[in-house]
């Protein structure tokens, strides 16, 4: 009898019996390999059982930098049923990073798809910890296994038993303003998401068909394309590349998925190549954002063209999955809803008194059982956000009518012009509203006078920018927000710095100011 505790008896070995022959896994690029519920049951046994032959203790851990693709799932899960903590990585850093990371994870193997070798490669010699590397796909390198061989004859080895307070796998925040911290998340952290979230907001379904464009090697990602479809026995479409409007639009026509799970800057892109392109025949019945907040304009334009609402929610690597969500028959474009069911929240002011009054603006701190237990070997930083059963998100709303809650900014986001604080996201919202404009981003600079007023960062949909479009969008702000929130300053890009998950770094927007 799989051990309750183990989340890998939730989400993979009951299916063994329950659905054993249905697709679990599917690859949308290459061969389109595809793994069923039962064979993905006996590969994690498998895994799991490799590990132990390798010397690979329990409660270690497993660094996973790993495309989306079949082998992903079965590293995770049979990392869990050995026991030995699985800790996914942004496929998408710089090779020193890569270093700060291994050194810091003290992780005793390396799982890592062929692609990204050779940006691992220079920094092996420097992590001592790593007693054995496994490369997925391609050529092997010298000193490494394949993963056929790594897995080659092992003895399946069953979940074993363990608490569900026990930890289960790290995710590394994504760094938006620093350095990635490695954040501890326990076994059962994985069925309250897919209890609260999964259940009564996206209400998946078994024969729901999911494909997040959000990668699985960060939180959002991990729920969209294994917590949620597994907790039901859905089946996940899985892409290996660059998930960019055409690949996203041709992965919609070509493996029709129920369910689509994005970030606003993909949405926006994508409603963007639409006015230019056909729009594909997919059974759409749910997309959900989140990652950063969704622009009014663009939740209104991607319902148009799909008939499909977009639930934007608001969640975090600290809390593994979203807990502020607008809900099926219930969205308000520009507002980021309401609690998810299970999840309490509170707004609090600079003195941490709580903010109760609609129209009032605090940061947001949110309690609910899929809280991380901390940061790895980072105590300050742990105690600055995880505050008994609350945690500090970082983010500045306000309160609206009816509970909903509004996105102001990022607490280090927010500044006050005349006196009076000014949310970036506010005057984005409305920047994106122009149509020639595809995104904006909006950081504090300092007028002649020393006084901090907004500066914008522009990117167009087509061709480049002039001091006449400039000063209309001046304009349009003027007449969306209020005449005193306009951007004084306009710089027309080409793109803005962003992370892996599509989040703006305005940290680096604010030093060029």
């Amino acid at each position: 009898m799989t051990p309750s505790g183990n989340a890998a008896g939730l989400f993979v070995d009951r299916h063994r019996t329950e659905r054993p022959d249905k697709p679990a896994f599917r690859e949308a690029a290459g061969a389109q390999r595809e793994i069923s519920y039962g064979e993905l049951a006996e590969a994690t046994d498998r895994m799991a059982g490799a590990l132990r032959r390798a010397g690979i203790a329990r409660e270690t851990r497993a660094a996973m930098l790993v495309l989306d693709q079949i082998e992903f799932p079965q590293i995770f899960w049979g990392a869990l049923k050995a026991g030995v903590v699985p800790v996914p990585l942004n496929t998408l850093l710089a090779t020193p990073v890569y270093e700060v990371i291994l050194k810091d994870s003290r992780a005793t193997i390396l799982f890592v798809s062929a692609e990204l070798w050779p940006v691992v490669e220079p920094v092996i010699a420097a992590c001592p910890d790593l007693q054995k590397i496994v490369v997925i796909g391609g050529d092997t390198p010298d000193g490494c296994d394949s993963y056929e061989d790594f897995i080659a004859g092992a003895e399946p080895l069953p979940a074993i038993d363990c608490c569900p307070d026990e930890t289960a796998f790290w995710l590394y925040s994504s760094g938006s303003t620093g350095q990635p911290k490695g954040v501890r998340h326990v076994h059962g952290a994985l069925a309250a998401t897919a209890e609260t979230y999964g259940d009564k907001v996206l209400q998946i379904a078994e024969d729901d068909i999911v494909f997040s464009a959000a990668k699985l090697f960060f939180a959002y990602g991990l729920g969209n394309g294994m917590t949620f479809p597994l907790s039901v026995g859905a089946t996940t479409i899985l892409f290996n590349g660059r998930p960019t409007p055409d690949v996203v639009l041709s992965i919609l026509e070509e493996q029709k998925p129920t369910i689509y799970c994005g970030v606003p800057t993909l949405y926006a892109a994508t409603v963007a190549a639409l006015e230019s392109a056909t729009k594909p025949d997919a059974p759409l019945r749910r997309c959900i954002s989140a990652g950063e907040a969704l622009p009014e304009e663009v939740g209104r334009k991607w319902e148009q063209i799909w008939g499909v609402e977009i639930l934007d929610g608001v969640g975090s690597t600290e809390m593994l999955h979203i807990f502020l969500s607008n809900a099926p028959g219930d969205v308000v474009y520009g507002s980021s809803g309401i609690a998810v069911p299970g999840y309490e929240l509170r707004l609090v002011d600079e003195a941490g008194d709580e903010v109760t009054e609609p129209g009032g603006i605090g940061e947001l701190l949110v309690r609910g059982a899929s809280a991380a237990e901390g940061y790895w070997n980072q105590r300050g930083k742990s105690r600055g956000t995880f505050e008994g059963e609350w945690t500090r998100t970082g983010d500045k709303y306000e309160r609206g009518e009816g509970g909903r809650f509004v996105y102001c900014g990022r607490t280090d986001d927010m500044f006050k012009v005349s006196g009076i604080w000014l949310s970036p996201f506010e005057v984005e919202q409305a920047l994106v509203a122009h149509p020639a404009v595809l995104e904006a981003a909006v950081v504090p600079a300092r007028d002649e006078d020393g006084l901090e007023k907004p500066k914008a960062h522009i990117v167009l949909k087509d061709g480049t920018g002039d001091d006449a479009l400039a000063d209309e969008l001046k304009a349009f702000v003027k007449e969306k927000v209020g005449k005193w929130k306009y951007p004084r300053w306009i710089v027309f890009a080409e793109d803005l710095p962003k992370t892996a998950t599509g989040k703006i770094q305005r940290f680096k927007l604010r030093k060029d100011a």
